[in-house]
Parts: C-alpha cells; structure tokens; sequence
C-alpha cells in the first residue's frame, strides 16, 4: 500500500505536470523595450528585432520551468535525487545568464564589453550552445533516480531546448582571415582587458598577490575556498590568489559571479587540490567535481586537480569549467574516468599534462589543448580506454575540442600492459561530437582504427573527427575507421579552422594574459 506521504507526493507532482502540459500550449509574450542600435544582418539570419524577442522568449520560459523544477525539490529527501535537482536550478539559472548576455550583445555593438571577445557572431553561438548543452547535463544527472521526477523536469526542460535550437539557425558567424604565428597584444582586444595583465603569468608571491593560501599559516586564509569568497563580484578587474605549496583537500567551486579571478600556485604537483567525490556515491557528474569553475574569465596556473575516487568509482570529476575565455596553463588534471568536464564556453589549455581512462577528456565547450600531455591510465580489467567524448548535439553549435602540438601517450602505470589494453583518441557522446588533431605526437599507445564506436552505428556519419601531419607509431592513417565523419585532411585550410585564432577566437583575448600560444599552424 502506497503511504499517505507518498500519494501527497504524487499529487503534488501530478499538479506540476499539469502546469507543465498548460506551459507548453501557451504562448510567451514579452512587453520589453530595447536601447541601442540593433545589429543587422551581419550576423543574423531573421531581423535582429526577431533574434531579441525569441530571447526574451526564452528567458521567460528558463523562469518558468525554473518555479516547477523549484517546487519539485521541495518533495524529495533522496541524496542523489536532491543533486540532481540542485544542478538543473544552477543550470538554469546560468542559463538566464548566458541569454541575458545574448540580449545585451544583441542591441549594440559593445566591442568585448563584460568579458565577450567583441566578435558577435562568435560570442552568441558561444552562450546560446552553453544554454543548449545545459538541459542535457540536467537530465543527465537524474539516470538511476526517481524516473517520475525525471519525466517532470524533462518535459518542462523540452520546451526550452527547441527555442534554443531555433536561436541558433537565427545566428551565422562572419567568414575570418586566416591567421599564423604568435598573436600580438596590439590586436583587437576586448575593452575589459587591461594591458598590464599580461604580467600576471609572469610575477607570483606577497608583493603582487591579492589574496595568498597558505595552509601553514603564512597567508591570509588556509582555505582556498575562504580567499575565493574575498573577491569582488561581477568585477571586470583581475583577483589574483596565490597558493602556496600543499596538499588542500577541498572541494572548490567559483560561482558565476566570480569573475576574473587569476588562481597561481607553486607547480604541478606542488600545489594539489584533491578530493575524491564519485557517482556511486550518490553525487552527480556535474556535482563530483573536485574543482568547478562558472565566473568569466577564470585563469589558472601552475596547480594539479585531482580526484582520487580510482578507476572503480567509475564517473569522478577533478575539474569542470563552465568558463568563458579560460585559460589552464601549466596545471596537472589527474583522474580516471570523466577527469576533465570541459562543461561549456570557450577553453585554453597550454603546457598541461591531462590523464584518465575513460572519456576522460569530455563536455560540450569549445577547446583548444596545445603543447598538453594526454595520459592514458590503467583502468579496470576488460576497459578500454577511450581519450575524449565531445557532447555536441546540434550541427550549429560552434563547438568542439581541438589538440595540437600535444603529446599522447601511456602513463606509467599502463605502460606493462599497453599492448593488452586498448587506448582510442574518442568516442562520439552526442550525435555531432567533433574532435579534431594537429601536428601531434601519437605513441604506440594508440590503435590502429584511431577512435571507437559509442554504441553500434550510432552518430558514425554526423560527428566530425579529423587528423593533420600527426607523427608517432600511433598516428598512422592507414588502418584508421573509414566512418562517414572521419577527415583525414590533406591541406592546411581544413586545418586552419581549428586553431587558436579561428576556433576559440584566441587573437582577441589571449594575448593580456601573459600565455604563450601558437595562433595558427606554425610555430
């Protein structure tokens, strides 16, 4: 017999399913006024009056499904399901965010104002696939749980990720130069950057930090999270926390408003912040992060992430970033399976030395790993080790991960037993995942076919997997999966598109922060 408290439960869920089926019939009007000049067609393909006001549109329904999915977490106690819930409300509540942005960008032409790049084009599609890939990771969090809950969220998630994907047909991007060599600070850049910023990769210590961890007493704050709480919100200037050597067993999230913030410490594996949260704990993908970054802008430097949880905790997360124009420089992320969540927006990783087992490299963000050590791990007997999972789920996402001038090879623990353990460059994870790598070196580590079916014939012919002048035992193409989305490029435009300055729009906001890169193909 059902308790009384279960039946006030599904009555109450009933009664949200019924705001949802009333939501979904009816039809959202917004009585907002706009400022500024609106920009036409260089970047849309409807009037941009129509790209704002499907905006709006939407924001009003994140709101709206934000109230039920609000309200149904008033009637769960289960720890697992409680996350699940808590993720889907500070996903949309990004959400909002990013398509707040998007109106903002939208009236006028700001020039990089408040942390975009000041390419339109580039910035919207940027967001509005960060909104689009944050419904899946929401429903993603409840496999395993109550499936009546998730049949509310995801009904009422639905209607948002539709208005989405009709955003993004209204948004073309504006054909680019091709661009080589290293970028000079007298480019184009945002009016939010400084240009005494670049420094910052440059100086570390008392006399230019503006918070210092220390857990033996010798700064500020033994916890970093205790120094992330010091800095100013929505600020548009730099935050520089420096942590000194030490194991911080902690588990660190920098909220959305954290913005700007520059995190230095003492060296790979020198300055480690460990944890050991895992799915089988009853903690979500998302939520197992022992290191999570929302705020804008976010930069870090000479630190390790790791989770500890070991190949049998299967899903374990050592960083997740959701950080638009971040940069990870000379940072050591250690895991096993799922150990890097670029989650969403535009990523720089440089000088970085990356290992796991399992999708260990895997998100929906647009990425640009360069001169980066991928390791892969022994895992569990019978596992096949398999480097990355690009989440891209529709074709007009701009997303992506793109490696080049990267190194991969076996750790030391799978090194014994490479030849009995397969080890593949990716799987697809959504139907057009897209992963592509340049002039990098392949070990023998490597199979031959090169990448791995998720499941059967399943986004064969819609993802986008590409290989250019790779070298290495491992980087041979003659036995690699003739897939209709695998690219075995023979010239250097295809390539292009995938560098720092046409991919991730590098030339525009990487030169002020000190990091070295490469902008196009040659060094």
């Amino acid at each position: 017999m059902v308790s009384s408290k279960m039946s006030k439960f599904s009555t109450s869920l009933s009664f949200f399913l019924l705001i949802i089926t009333i939501l979904s019939f009816s039809t959202l009007k917004s009585n907002a006024t706009f400022s500024g000049d609106l920009l036409q067609g260089e970047y849309f393909t409807v009037p941009a009056s129509q790209f704002v006001s499907s905006l709006v549109t939407t924001i009003a329904t994140v709101q709206k499904v934000t109230s039920v999915v609000s309200n149904v977490g008033n009637f769960v106690g289960d720890f697992r399901l409680t996350n699940a819930i808590n993720d889907c409300l500070d996903l949309l509540d990004f959400s909002s965010d990013a398509l707040d942005w998007s109106v903002s960008a939208s009236q006028t032409k700001t020039n990089g104002k408040d942390n975009s790049t000041g390419d339109l084009g580039s910035d919207l599609k940027t967001w509005i696939s960060a909104v689009l890939a944050n419904q899946d990771t929401c429903i993603d969090g409840f496999e395993g749980t109550n499936s009546f809950v998730k049949g509310v969220v995801a009904g009422s998630l639905g209607q948002i990720t539709s208005l989405v994907q009709d955003l993004l047909t209204m948004i073309h991007t504006p054909s680019k130069s091709k661009s080589s060599g290293r970028a000079k600070t007298e480019q184009n850049l945002p009016s939010w950057f400084k240009y005494e910023d670049q420094k910052l990769m440059d100086v570390k210590g008392t006399t230019t930090a503006d918070a210092i961890v220390a857990q033996d007493g010798t700064g500020q704050y033994t916890k970093i999270m205790d120094a992330i709480a010091a800095a100013p919100d929505n600020s548009l200037n730099r935050f520089v926390i420096y942590v000194k050597k030490g194991v911080y067993n902690e588990y660190v999230e920098i909220k959305k408003k954290k913005w700007n913030l520059v995190m230095i410490g003492d060296g790979m594996d020198v300055t480690v912040i460990t944890g050991n949260r895992s799915v089988p704990e009853g903690y979500t993908t998302f939520r197992s992060a022992t290191f999570a970054v929302s705020g804008r802008g976010f930069i870090a430097r000479d630190i390790t992430f790791e989770n500890t949880a070991g190949p049998q905790k299967h899903q374990a997360v050592a960083l997740r970033s959701d950080s638009d124009l971040s940069v990870f420089y000379r940072c050591a992320i250690k895991g096993y399976q799922d150990t890097l969540y670029t989650h969403t927006m535009r990523q720089f990783y440089r000088e970085c030395r990356i290992s796991g087992t399992i999708d260990f490299i895997f998100g929906d963000a647009t990425v640009v790993f360069q001169n980066c050590q991928i390791l892969a791990k022994r895992g569990l007997p019978n596992q096949k080790n398999t480097i990355t999972a690009h989440g891209r789920k529709d074709p007009n996402e701009p997303t992506g991960f793109s490696f080049q001038f990267c190194n991969f090879t076996a750790d030391a623990d799978l090194l014994p037993f490479a030849n009995s353990i397969e080890t593949y460059l990716g799987r697809p994870w959504k139907l057009y995942s897209r992963t592509v790598i340049l002039q990098s070196y392949m070990s023998d580590v490597i199979r031959p076919k090169g990448w791995l079916e998720w499941n059967a014939d399943f986004a064969l012919d819609t993802l986008y997997y590409g290989e250019f002048k790779n070298y290495g035992v491992g980087a041979g193409l003659g036995s690699r999966v003739n897939w209709r989305g695998y690219h075995a490029f023979n010239d250097s435009a295809q390539a292009s598109n995938y560098t720092v300055a046409l991919f991730i729009e590098g030339n525009s906001w990487l030169p002020p922060t000190g990091v070295t890169y490469i902008a196009g193909l040659t060094v």
